[in-house]
């Protein structure tokens, strides 16, 4: 099996709380592992299905200061490893103001 890399754009490494919402269910806690302009790495509990939209949510420090980032994802994978799960997400439709806050982490 060869593995080819998806990513599109460079990733910065970022290890935060943060919080996966799917619709109907409640929030899922998840850890972040990086970050990158088109979307973010997490792990988790449980396996994703890929294709899956969800919401996620974490901190990032913005020039010295907190700034929650809100957005809707798109599962691009998920592999069972170290026993848990590491999904990829792909942002989809960022907001502008969340766009500001990952442009200026990623700088």
């Amino acid at each position: 099996m060869v593995f080819t890399e998806q990513r599109q754009s460079a990733r910065k490494i970022l290890k935060v709380k943060a919080l996966v919402a799917l619709e109907g269910q409640a929030p899922l806690p998840a850890r972040t592992a990086d970050i990158g302009a088109n979307g973010v790495s997490v792990t988790l509990q449980q396996p994703l299905q890929v294709g899956q939209g969800a919401q996620v949510g974490f901190d990032l420090l913005v020039e010295g200061r907190p700034a929650t980032l809100q957005a809707r994802v798109k599962v691009m994978y998920c592999i069972f490893g170290g026993g848990e799960f590491k999904v990829g997400f792909q942002f989809v439709n960022l907001d502008l103001k969340a766009m500001g806050h990952l442009a200026r982490f990623l700088r």
